[in-house]
Order: structure tokens, then sequence, then C-alpha cells
């Protein structure tokens, strides 16, 4: 094992540092995704068909080649098929393929995903096929009301389909941003773009009655709330520099018949250049911050240079987006990203391990620390993006996040002014009762983030609690708190790791490398208890990696709805992260 152990960790580490960019930070690589190719071919489409037709057609063909034996379609290439995408899929390859003879196997992916909604379904009806959608999102209509208008704006959802596709109140995008708290949008806070171009759309292809005064309303408002669009999108003219929003927000204002809207130009020059050379289009373009993070921790070091560009990613106005403060970071370093409280923590806690000047300690680490405080919800949780905008996913607090905040504050707290260090005593009591709270019966927690396919609800709770222990635990200020908290989902992790070491979703999803490391991870930093758990857990890596040089994917990342996705540095980063402290606990003993 030491030998393995010593080789596997080099392996490892040559091949991150590999995975550099020229910039000397790590931007990875995020999965090719059905549901972004679908949503980009249907958004060219509509903006110019026969402009874009090598771009629509590369697309299609993609489609047609990875399309699941089964006759669906998952969000990434090695995922099972599922409602959303297929149904995304199926109504785009009708439109941009169905009459295209040159695109061979189109007709036949077409019929083959009839089959399959049919058997998912119950029928091909349109009627059952909303009812489906609606029902998988429930009162979250982020992602069913544009899966709805793609199928409309597509043909596949039959007569009348535009009453199919539920209203979005885009009029409330003229009230002042902080009664959005209140109001309780029916989207999460980062879909403002689509609340208010998808709510055009419908309404203006499903208008009210004459006599309704809300028709009146929504149409006066219009002009107000029409140069928001513009406003909102940021200079690489992609909304959170994601494919599927900036693709939704653009075909809906061209079937509002407003393709000469001022950000149609920008949305469309981004998903021209963001497409793949394989015909693909991605989920988002990078996650270059967090990647970033999370590879200089897994290193245990971080260079001069990485430390400077991490410290220029740190906004320093009030966010145009969600109005967040100064003080936050986010997933990328493109103008498109939004601060949020995960990127946020990761970054201070990976600045907890650089060299940093003392204005820098004095300046940047206080305000991060401040803005996630002031992110705090009131049931002591972190959300991501907003405080208190709501019940819907992203908005409302969740344990990973929070344990991550807890870190983050308790690494710095002795640096920080007295007035700041009450500040984290006062929100980590706050925090802790809510991890306490939500902890279930067995002693896990259910993160947001990341999910798995085959465990139960698709939840992930080894990945959560594998999370909130580490987190828990890597402040001694903060572990000393929390000992029942980390106590009881060390058990967890314990009675549902396999019988080879090895660790998935939850006891009965097949391993990963991801979980596996994650959850050795945070089995290693507990001690003699879990030593023999841990090294059977590292067993098992060095094996699966083939000793630090092999790291196939799996689709544990969530985008947001449910919307899947693998990331090349995943598998990577949690594998040195572990093995490392493997081998730390190894040389004390």
């Amino acid at each position: 094992m030491p030998d393995r152990l010593d080789t596997a960790i080099a392996n490892t580490r040559a091949h991150l540092l590999s995975l550099r960019n020229a910039g000397g930070h790590w931007e990875g690589e995020l999965s090719s995704s059905a549901l972004s190719t679908a949503t980009a071919m249907v958004a060219l489409h509509g903006v110019d068909a026969e402009k874009h037709q090598t771009l629509i057609a590369a697309g299609a063909c993609w489609l047609v080649r990875h399309q699941n034996t089964d006759g669906g379609w998952g969000d990434t290439t090695i995922s099972k098929s599922n409602l959303s995408t297929t149904l995304l899929c199926w109504s785009a390859l009708r439109l941009c393929a169905g009459g295209d003879a040159s695109l061979v196997g189109a007709a036949m992916a077409s019929s083959r995903a009839d089959d399959w909604i049919a058997m998912h379904v119950g029928s091909l009806d349109p009627a059952s096929i909303a009812r489906a959608v609606i029902g998988r999102y429930g009162k979250d209509k982020t992602f069913s009301v544009p899966i709805l208008m793609l199928c409309t704006i597509c043909g596949t959802m039959g007569d009348q389909a535009w009453k199919r596709v539920l209203p979005l109140p885009f009029e409330l995008a003229a009230m002042p941003r902080h009664w959005f708290g209140a109001i309780g949008l029916p989207v999460v806070s980062y879909a403002l773009p689509a609340l208010i171009a998808i709510g055009y759309t419908r309404f203006q292809n499903a208008p009210p009655a004459w006599w309704n005064p809300l028709g009146w309303l929504r149409a006066a408002l219009w002009p107000r709330i029409s140069p928001m669009l513009k406003a909102l999108q940021p200079s690489s003219g992609g909304y959170l520099e994601a494919t599927p929003l900036t693709s939704f927000v653009t075909m809906a204002l061209a079937a509002a018949g407003m393709k000469e809207h001022p950000c149609i130009p920008g949305a469309v020059s981004f998903l021209t250049r963001s497409m793949r050379p394989d015909g693909s289009w991605p989920i988002d373009t990078n996650l270059a911050t967090w990647g970033t993070t999370l590879a200089t921790k897994a290193l245990g070091e971080m260079e001069p240079p990485v430390r400077e560009w991490l410290l220029r990613q740190q906004y320093q106005e009030l966010h145009p987006f969600t109005h967040a403060a100064p003080g936050g970071w986010a997933w990328t370093d493109l103008p498109g990203g939004v601060p949020d409280a995960d990127d946020t923590a990761g970054t201070l806690i990976a600045l907890s391990q650089a060299q940093l000047p003392s204005a820098t300690t004095a300046g940047c680490v206080p305000a991060g620390i401040t803005w996630l405080l002031d992110l705090q919800n009131r049931d002591g949780g972190m959300p991501t993006f907003c405080r208190g905008w709501g019940t819907l996913p992203f908005d409302r607090s969740t344990p990973e996040l929070t344990a991550h905040a807890l870190m983050a504050w308790w690494l710095w707290e002795k640096e920080m002014p007295p007035q700041l260090q009450m500040r984290i005593r006062q929100g980590t009591q706050r925090a802790l009762n809510y991890l306490r709270k939500v902890q279930r019966a067995e002693g896990s927690w259910i993160p947001l983030w990341f999910g798995n396919e085959h465990a139960a609800d698709e939840n992930n709770p080894v990945y959560g609690t594998a999370m909130v222990v580490a987190y828990l635990s890597g402040a001694p200020g903060l572990s000393a708190q929390a000992h029942d908290l980390i106590r009881r989902g060390t058990d967890y992790l314990l009675a549902v790791q396999k019988e080879d070491g090895s660790f998935g979703g939850d006891g009965s999803a097949p391993s990963s490398i991801e979980e596996t490391a994650v959850a050795l991870h945070a089995l290693i930093i507990q001690g003699p208890r879990t030593k023999h758990a841990a090294l059977s857990s590292a067993g098992w890596l060095i094996q699966a990696t083939r000793e630090g040089t092999h790291f196939p994917t799996s689709p544990i990342g969530l985008y947001f709805a449910r919307l899947w996705y693998h990331e090349r540095l995943y598998p990577v980063v949690w594998t040195l992260q572990a093995l490392r402290c493997a081998h730390e606990i190894m040389t004390d003993d």
C-alpha cells in the first residue's frame, strides 16, 4: 500500500498539473450536453435557419449519433435517458432536421424517440406530455415552462399548444429587486431573463381575453421591461455563460416576433462561438474559479500567479443580475458569472493556504466573509445566490453550502477584527442548528448541487454527507462545536460503504471514483475509528484510477432543475485530495 499510494499520488498530481491552462489556472472541461445542443439548434433556427444551417445540421448529426439505445437521450453521453432531454431532442430534430434528407438517421432517431416517450408518458398526446413535464418539476417553473415552450415552437405539442405553456408573470420584473423575496417568484433567482422572455412570448402567442386587466397591464409594462434583457446580458452575450438559458431567451424572443431585440446579436454570437468541433454544446462555458479552488486545495499549495488570479475574480461592485453585494466570487472568470456561496467559501478556503499580503487579509478576505454572513438565510442555512428569495431550489438553504461557509469562516476567524469574530460565532450557532435540523435520521445530508441517477430520488447522500463531515472537520474551532454532527455523518458513511471499500451515491448505487474519493477524505480525517474503512477505500481508489493514471468521469453534477453534467477535473482533484490526506495520516502513524 505505501509504495502504490506514493505512486498514485505522484501520478495524480502530475496529471492535475498538466491540466492547467496557459494562464496557470484550471478551466476544466464540462461534458457535452444533448439538452444544450437541442436548445441551441432551436434558438439558431428561430433567429435565422438559413444562415445557421451548417451549425444546426452539425448539432442534429451529433444528437443522432448520441441517442441512447433505448431511444431516449440523457443529459450527458453517459447518462440515462430522461423525459426532459428526450422531449427537447425529439422536438429539435422534428423542427430542424425533419425535411433535410441529407441528415441520415434523423427520421429513424425521431421515430425511436416516439416509442420512448409513449412508453414513459403513456402516449404522444400533447396534454399527457404537458402533465408529465409539469409533474416532474412541481411548483418550480424554471425548467418545465421552457421545455413546453420549445416543444410548442417545434410543433410537437399539437393544436392550441401555447395554451399548454404555463404563463409566467414577467410583469413582476418591473418591481424593485428587493421585493422579489416577498413576491415568491415561480422561477429561481438566476432565471430572471427566462421569466421575462418566455413570459412575454407566451403572452403574445396566447394572450388573455381582451377584458382581462392583466393583459392591459402586461402590454403597458413591456416597453419598460424589455430593455432589462439587454441590461442583464453580460458582454459575452451568454446569460450565466450557459447555453440553455441563453437559448431559451433567444428562441422566446424570436417566437414573439422580436428577432431584432438588442440582446439577440450577442446571444447568437455566444451560441455560435460556444459550439464544439464535434457539433455539440456544453451545459456551461467553464467552471474556472470552482475548478481552480478545488485543484489548489487538492494540491495543498497555491502559487502566486494563481493567488493573484483568484483575488482578481472577487466582485467589487453590485452585481446587475442578482443585485448581490460586492465581496463574493462566482464559478467562472467570464462576465456571465454570478457570485454564489459555494465559490465564495471555496475561494476563501483555498486562499487560507496561500501567503497573503496583510492588505489582502484586511481587505478581500473580510469582505468575502461578510458577504457570506450577509447571505445566511433566516433558518441559519446558506442559499446559493440570494438570501430569502424563496423556497425553490438554489434559493433555499442547503447543507453542503452551509458547512462550506462554516469552514471558510473558521479558517479565518482568528485573523478577523473583533466585530466580525462575533458575527462568525453568532452565524455559526445558527448554521449548526440548521444542520442538526436537516440531518436525516440515519445521519446523512442531501446536497443540492450533486446527485446520482442510480440512487433513491436521484439524490446523493454520500456526496452530501461526505462534504458536510469534511467541512465541519476542517477547522479545529469548528469541529469541536460540531462533534455530534460529524459523528452521526461518519456513522452513515461507514454504514453505506461497500465491501470492496468503494462508495456510490448511496448504499445501492454503483461505485464511482468521485464518490469514493470524497467519502475517503471525510473518513480518513476522523482518526483511528475510521482508519480501516478509509484504507480500504484508498486501495479501491488506487486500483480504479490505475495508480493515478485513469480518471473516467461520472455524471454526478447538477446544473439546475435536475440537469446532469460531469466535469473532467472532479475525479482528479478529489482523488488527489483524498490520497494525500491518507498519506499524511499514515506518515503521522
